[in-house]
């Protein structure tokens, strides 16, 4: 054999290396999605339930869902900054101002139309962040500087208008609008027309997508991707609208979807259009990755910088309205420093990176879920409270160690 003799021919598409340490080696230095997040809610919801036959009752996956609200809005808020690579520690207090507005003004003191009242509080929030957005992008200030002393400052506007509008310092809810984002529902036929409707678009849209990727040439997932993501859609959609049409009432009948289900997967659709079939998203995941080169690119940067944090402040005020719903009002004792660090944690938690450039809606509403079942199993296993801190940011530090490890590892690959 000489000396030159040919090289060890290449790892074939079915070969071990391909399959095994080729695969895996992809995951980690790439993109892994949201399927290890997917997994670990998994191993989540079993181990809560065989701790707590009541963790998956129709009663407390509702409740579960409705707690999980807050936390997936303010997740969505805090990923159009994350985008970018820039955060916004006031979306907390925003979320409770705009709450505070909406309980206040539908009160029968002022006797608002809803609509209005709800224009009003998104409208605030939206100003509050493109404040935020002007003092970071004009003044070149570190967003994390601007909006720590931005949450300090609502929340004593927060504190003082409900402190000073009604006595006893808080405002119920008395909209039955209001209410009804959290604790209204569907009739239980219009809770399986929902689910059939999801499955029927999402299967439409991944089939009709896929064409156009094969008709433009471009690479495809293999079919049977497609097929397991409408499977597992599918039962779990089947399965939700069995536990939502269950009677959960102990004295009258209390079936359906909550409301805020169906309006919360919109919004998610929403956005998510925006950020993957819009020039708006396009610049922003642009932005996020290379702001220098988008620049160049012609892109006006700080611009949408500013619109960044608007959207992060509109987010949290819808936000705020279904956290006030939840509650049944508003007062200076139910205000919680927590939300903002939970929006951060849903939305890292579910995938985002904290170094901009990538991110999608479908992350804060897993992660949201996440959040949410690590705090409703904790309740019901009755672990104590400070345990249940330690063990969302324990989550957390996991989530960001991830996400900085596959970074790491993409950097080398290139």
């Amino acid at each position: 054999m000489s000396a030159t003799s040919d090289p060890a021919p290449a790892a074939t598409e079915n070969s071990p290396r391909t399959s095994l340490s080729g695969r895996v080696g992809g995951l980690i230095g790439s993109d892994v999605g949201i399927v290890p997040v997917l997994i670990a809610l998994v191993v989540l919801i079993i181990y809560f339930q065989v701790r707590s036959s009541v963790f998956l009752s129709a009663d407390n996956v509702t409740n579960l869902f409705i707690q999980a609200v807050g936390f997936i809005l303010l997740g969505m808020a805090e990923v159009w900054l994350l985008l970018l690579g820039e955060i916004d520690l006031s979306l907390g207090w925003v979320a409770g101002m705009s709450g505070s507005i909406a309980a206040i003004y539908t009160n029968v003191k002022f006797g608002w139309p809803w609509w209005l009242a709800f224009l009003a509080a998104l409208a605030f929030c939206t100003a509050i962040g493109a404040l935020w957005g002007v003092l970071v992008v004009r003044l070149k200030l570190p967003s994390i500087i601007v909006t720590l002393a931005g949450s300090f400052i609502v929340e004593g506007l927060l504190l003082y208008i409900l402190d000073h509008v009604f006595n006893g310092g808080g405002a119920p809810v008395q909209s039955n609008v209001l209410s009804n984002l959290t604790n209204g529902d569907l009739t239980p036929t219009f809770t399986w027309i929902f689910v059939i409707a999801v499955i029927v678009i999402s299967a439409t849209v991944l089939i009709v997508r896929e064409r156009a990727r094969r008709k433009a040439v471009l690479v495809v997932a293999p079919f049977y991707r497609i097929v397991v993501k409408l499977a597992a859609l599918s039962v779990m959609g089947i399965v939700l609208a069995l536990l939502f049409n269950s009677n959960r009432g102990s004295f009258i009948p209390i079936e359906g979807m909550p409301f805020a289900v169906p309006l919360i997967i919109g919004i998610v659709a929403i956005y998510s259009f925006i950020l993957s079939r819009t020039k708006f998203g396009r610049y922003m995941y642009a932005i996020g990755g290379n702001t220098e080169a988008a620049r160049r690119a012609g892109i006006p940067v700080n611009r949408y910088r500013v619109y960044a944090f608007m959207l992060g402040g509109f987010t949290a005020g819808v936000g705020g309205l279904f956290y006030v719903s939840r509650l049944g009002g508003y007062s200076s004792s139910s205000t919680d420093s927590t939300l903002v660090l939970y929006a951060v944690a849903a939305a890292v938690i579910g995938g985002t990176s904290l170094y901009g450039g990538r991110g999608k809606m479908i992350y804060p509403l897993v992660g949201g879920i996440i959040v949410a079942v690590i705090y409703n199993g904790l309740v019901l296993t009755q672990v104590s409270a400070p345990m249940e801190f330690v063990v969302i940011g324990v989550v957390l530090l996991g989530a960001v160690t991830v996400d900085s490890l596959a970074r790491r590892s993409q950097s080398l690959l290139k």
